[in-house]
């Protein structure tokens, strides 16, 4: 996550940009919720400020990587069919000031074998801005990464 967080920034509470989170979760808290959560925390105070339906409203999963599924997360995120989610795709993948660097880590927070669950969802303003949440969880140690990309 070091490499993750060189990449995409520490945590923060600006609501805008890119952020990656970390929590160890316990093997019956749910990964959506804590992705919820997470994506609350980045947004800060924007989030009373714009309203909780604004926020929500393009709050949807939009992958899961299945069991059996060869982790490949640069691919994985390629291969998003949501138009909304789309569009944010090559914001995280390729317009980093490092883009080989931003993928590399990428790959080593999200592909690593120990990932045993891994859900991206689209979030947004519901109007100018837009992004993903990437949460991945590791299974024995619980250990959780989450990155936010949210951008106008």
């Amino acid at each position: 996550m070091i490499q993750l967080e060189a990449a995409y920034g520490g945590p923060s509470q600006s609501g805008f940009g890119s952020a990656v989170f970390q929590e160890t979760l316990h093997s019956t808290d749910d990964l959506t919720q804590a992705a919820l959560s997470t994506y609350k925390t980045f947004v800060g105070p924007l989030w009373d400020r714009f309203g909780e339906p604004a926020w929500m409203g393009p709050w949807r999963e939009v992958y899961v990587r299945n069991a059996g599924t060869t982790p490949d997360i640069t691919a994985e995120l390629r291969a998003i069919i949501d138009p909304d989610a789309r569009l944010s795709v090559p914001m995280i993948l390729d317009t980093n000031d490092r883009p080989d660097a931003a993928r590399a880590a990428l790959s080593a927070a999200f592909d690593d074998s120990a990932v045993t669950e891994l859900r991206v969802f689209n979030l947004g303003d519901g109007a100018a801005m837009s992004g993903l949440l990437i949460a991945a969880r590791r299974g024995a140690s619980g250990e959780t990464g989450f990155l936010i990309f949210l951008m106008d």
